[in-house]
């Protein structure tokens, strides 16, 4: 039980530590941003918030997640995807919403489902709307540029000059044959 503990540990130590050494932006690359990632938002668990502008000109995959849902187990993919690609540019972003009723309350609880029973590295933010008026900003621009999403574990791949946006749907597994296509496609324009 203690070595299970200490490795859980391990890993949600390795995952704050690689989310802290994200490569920040000047505030100079920050106001060049004028889309719709130029927004604060924080990290979940943190009290460190981010401006999405750091991700200028790389090709983002933008998910809402939840930690009791049916595809909660797609983290593992997302994380897949996040370690084969993020060196040729994607990022990966992850949304908790309880949108759909399936997200924990407690953001500890939140981290220990992604952080420490899944791994994730990729950047996770604290739990917002994602869907109709009170959707935080990164979703009201992917909902008024496709739509809303109707579920969890809806992705979002943004291509770098941030002009194309395609929707995938919940049943698309992030390692599917559709998804990778597509970011490979996206990542050859840039």
């Amino acid at each position: 039980m203690l070595k299970k503990t200490m490795l859980g540990l391990s890993i949600f130590i390795t995952s704050l530590a690689a989310q802290a050494n994200d490569t920040l932006p000047s505030k100079q690359q920050q106001q060049q941003c004028e889309d719709f990632t130029n927004v604060e938002i924080r990290k979940l668990r943190s009290k460190e918030s981010l401006n999405l502008c750091q991700f200028k000109n790389r090709p983002l995959l933008i998910v809402n997640t939840a930690s009791n849902c049916g595809f909660t187990s797609q983290f593992e993919g997302l994380e897949k995807v996040h370690q084969q690609y993020k060196d040729k540019g994607l990022v990966v972003l992850g949304f908790p919403s309880d949108d759909f009723f399936q997200e924990e309350n407690d953001e500890k609880d939140i981290a220990k489902v992604c952080f420490i029973n899944y791994g994730v590295t990729f950047t996770m933010f604290t739990t917002s709307e994602v869907r109709g008026s009170d959707a935080n900003p990164i979703f009201k621009h992917l909902n008024a540029q496709t739509s809303s999403p109707n579920w969890n574990f809806y992705k979002y791949l943004v291509s770098a000059d941030r002009k194309t946006i395609k929707r995938f749907n919940s049943k698309v597994a992030p390692n599917s044959k559709e998804l990778i296509d597509a970011i490979e496609n996206t990542l050859l324009i840039n």
